[in-house]
């Protein structure tokens, strides 16, 4: 659900096509329906995933990689530099180095990401991105991720609550023009026989301030963005069920059915050998990691 933290989009750039422009922008649980399962060329030669690279790509040498910063922990700079850290630019290298190729990444505009891809500007594209339908019209997603909204309220947990259906009655906060608004809104009219109270914030932050002031015990916020904010916090939980969650997935051009093989095996060998698991640990979002690397499995 990359919105990032305060749930708006990124500014669009200027595309020819507006079918394209849809493509590209917002990131995250899309509610997209009816998914189309491309059939690539999969691993089950048991040949490793350095030798399904691409001719043209291994002559190279160089995996090029882009992403788009500012939504930690997935990808951020590293304080007080220039430095692209966090779970996507951070998976990005461990790919490049399972692959045998060196690692270069470029941080661009969130809608820049998919038409820099068919441009030939980068090989993959790994942002926070979702895996939809519309995007799959232009690239094949390989799944690494699998987030929704989680709950958070303050540290002990002192309303007791469980998951979504104890916040039926109660003051709760969400971000204005999210779509973790709308699980709350959606769940207090279809579920709740007395309705949740529910104010609007401006982002993730300031809904936390009126947990901080009582005038709400809990907020909904991306899975991974709770985490961060809590850690940083350390005055908030995480509850561990998510609301409405989809796979994330690392974006190739469609065309390049090659390369999209050869990531798909790389990321299994990193779950297999373990380094996937020991970096979604590093940032605390292992509770969203997946257990087989998966191609366009979003609805």
């Amino acid at each position: 659900m990359k919105t990032r933290i305060n749930k708006i989009a990124r500014t669009a750039l200027t595309l020819s096509a507006v079918s394209l422009l849809v493509l590209t922008t917002g990131c995250g649980r899309s509610g997209d329906t009816n998914p189309a399962k491309d059939t690539v060329v999969s691993n089950e030669t048991g040949q490793s995933a350095a030798s399904l690279v691409p001719a043209d790509l291994k002559a190279a040498g160089v995996l090029k990689v882009a992403t788009a910063e500012g939504y930690p922990p997935m990808e951020m700079y590293k304080e007080g530099t220039q430095e692209l850290i966090g779970v996507d630019p951070e998976l990005g290298a461990l790919i490049a180095k399972q692959l045998d190729l060196k690692f270069q990444i470029t941080n661009s505009s969130f809608p820049g990401l998919i038409p820099g891809l068919q441009s030939k500007q980068w090989d993959l594209a790994i942002s926070s991105m979702s895996d939809t339908e519309k995007r799959r019209n232009a690239v094949n997603f390989v799944d690494y991720f699998m987030a929704g909204g989680a709950i958070m309220v303050k540290k002990g947990n002192p309303e007791g609550i469980t998951g979504i259906a104890d916040l039926c009655g109660k003051k709760i906060v969400g971000a204005k023009g999210s779509s973790n608004l709308a699980i709350l809104e959606n769940y207090s009219k279809d579920e709740c026989e007395t309705p949740m109270t529910i104010s609007e914030s401006e982002d993730a932050p300031t809904g936390l301030l009126q947990i901080d002031t009582n005038r709400a015990i809990a907020t909904v916020v991306d899975y991974p963005v709770a985490k961060q904010l809590a850690a940083k916090a350390g005055t908030y939980e995480v509850l561990p069920e998510q609301y409405d969650a989809g796979p994330w997935g690392i974006a190739i051009d469609k065309k390049n059915t090659e390369l999209t093989a050869a990531i798909k095996a790389a990321l299994q060998e990193l779950m297999d050998n373990g380094e996937y698991q020991k970096l979604l640990e590093k940032y605390d979002v292992a509770d969203a990691g997946v257990k087989e690397a998966t191609l366009n499995d979003g609805k």
